[in-house]
């Protein structure tokens, strides 16, 4: 096929569909890719959890976990990541916000792990620098199947908005432990303990945005020599 200038150029055959973007445009068979969609319903005598997870949406979110804080979050890390996300928990807030949080990670890793199925084709990889206006916060994400993390947020308050600042370990916790994945994320610098929080979820959706990404040479292969992730 030539390349035309634009993609309106291009005379396609039935069921093949164009792609735009950088060094595009291209064309690829349509369904090629199975859709990767995670739906979790998790319930304990401390939260009631209903999650929608498409990691191939368009950064679109209905998040409700009673802290508006961390709804924010949320719903920035979804429009950054480049997914969609419908999620509402109801947890025991009354006795404290950890349960809501660690179990909103968990779910969230579950969901992740659930759509992304036997990993085949898969970046698995991936990290980010995100800088926010005097602050700037690195993510790396390996979708090993081995759960680990280290948090180094550099916040220094108990509270930013509703929020109890220290949860931010126990939702990256509870995420590495729900996606079966390695997760790393540091604040190396910043003033304003919002921008801290922010820029860390920022880069982590980034991050990950580059890992779940879909190699289309390497469709058939999982991204690992043992064979199993």
């Amino acid at each position: 096929m030539s390349n035309p200038e634009n993609a309106s150029d291009i005379h396609l055959m039935p069921n093949v569909e164009v792609i735009t973007g950088p060094g595009a445009p291209y064309t690829r068979e349509a369904g090629v890719w199975d859709p990767r969609i995670g739906t979790i319903d998790r319930a304990t005598t401390e939260t009631q959890i209903k999650l929608k997870l498409n990691l191939d949406g368009q950064g679109t979110y209905n998040v409700r976990t009673g802290i508006r804080f961390f709804d924010h979050m949320l719903e920035l890390f979804t429009r950054h990541g480049g997914f969609d996300l419908d999620l509402t928990c109801n947890g025991d807030l009354d006795v404290d916000q950890h349960h809501t949080v660690e179990d909103v990670g968990i779910a969230l890793g579950e969901a992740f792990d659930k759509a992304l199925g036997d990993k085949k084709g898969i970046l698995r990889a991936g990290y980010f620098v995100m800088a926010m206006d005097e602050t700037l916060a690195v993510a790396a994400i390996d979708l090993s199947g081995r759960t680990g993390y280290v948090v180094d947020d550099q916040v220094n308050v108990p509270l930013v908005g509703d929020f109890q600042t220290e949860l931010v370990t126990d939702f990256f916790d509870g995420f590495a432990r729900g996606g079966r994945c390695n997760v790393h994320v540091k604040t190396m610098y910043g003033r304003s303990n919002h921008h801290k929080i922010e820029a860390i979820f920022k880069a982590f959706a980034r991050a990950l945005r580059g890992a779940v990404s879909r190699d289309e040479r390497m469709k058939d292969l999982l991204p690992s020599t043992k064979g199993l992730l």
